[in-house]
């Protein structure tokens, strides 16, 4: 699929599952056709309940770590959420920011950005807002954040090396990012590989896991730490819907891992000196 086209796979599916509750996404999606693909990885984040700024209301399920919790996020930092979503993770990085902070949230899905304001409303929220917009040209002047956090939304992305590229230019010098992703060790079968659903579910879109550093890497970036990573297993009944049974077992036996990895990485200050202080 070109760019454009997975684009607005993402952007029809996500805009479907900001009309539902996390409950309907978790219980009723994967029984029809409409989203099946995307929301069976509902299982694969953390849990957020005991999370200081924690809003029920804004989770949908649908992240794969918890991007904020290796963040360094300090008291009046300004911090950046890419595919904010419903709000969850920036309402968390409020609650750290404080109220000298700023939270700004973007996600190119409307869908999405109306349900965070009305969550940011009825919060009472005066220092978080959200803007609809594109990763890869991110609506934001430069050397805005101190932090940028994402949570299982660049691998979405077609153009990752742009993507990082701005996450580049948005940061302070001095600010970092912490990003939760999916990403792979070997490789998928064709079946899945070229699934719209599975792209939109986060699994046919992601790197391997060396070439996403990599991007990170390339992008300026320095300091690249992968602060926590664990295994991502596919339950048979979703893989049912791409592969044969015997596809299957060929599948897990081929030794292709799927993986949330959370990274830490920084946008160092230029002291004109060859030291990257």
């Amino acid at each position: 699929m070109k760019p454009e086209d997975l684009k607005l796979v993402v952007k029809e599916k996500y805009g479907q599952i900001a009309q539902q509750s996390k409950i309907q996404v978790q219980s009723s999606c994967c029984a029809s056709s409409g989203c099946c693909g995307e929301l069976e990885f509902s299982m694969i984040g953390d849990e957020y309940q005991n999370i200081k700024g924690y809003n029920p209301d804004a989770d949908l399920g649908l992240g794969c770590g918890i991007p904020t919790e290796f963040a360094q996020i300090k008291m009046g930092d300004t911090v950046i959420d890419l595919g904010s979503g419903a709000g969850n993770d920036c309402f968390v990085a409020r609650a750290l920011v404080g109220e000298t902070g700023k939270v700004i949230g973007i996600d190119m899905t409307k869908a999405m950005i109306e349900k965070a304001r009305e969550n940011a409303k009825k919060l009472n929220y005066t220092n978080v807002e959200f803007r609809l917009g594109d990763i890869e040209k991110m609506p934001v002047t430069a050397n805005k954040a101190d932090v940028i956090i994402s949570n299982c939304v660049l691998n979405l992305v077609p153009d990752k090396q742009k993507a990082f590229s701005e996450i580049f230019r948005v940061l302070k010098p001095g600010g970092h990012l912490s990003v939760s992703d999916v990403v792979l060790k070997g490789e998928l079968p064709d079946k899945i590989k070229h699934a719209a659903a599975m792209y939109a579910g986060c699994v046919s879109g992601a790197m391997q896991k060396d070439e996403y550093l990599n991007v990170i890497s390339e992008s300026g970036l320095l300091n690249i730490k992968v602060q926590k990573e664990k295994v991502i297993n596919i339950p048979d009944e979703v893989l049912l819907n791409y592969l044969n049974q015997q596809e299957i077992d060929e599948f897990k036996k081929s030794g292709t891992g799927i993986f949330s990895i959370t990274v830490y990485a920084e946008k160092t200050v230029n002291c004109g000196c060859d030291c990257n202080c």
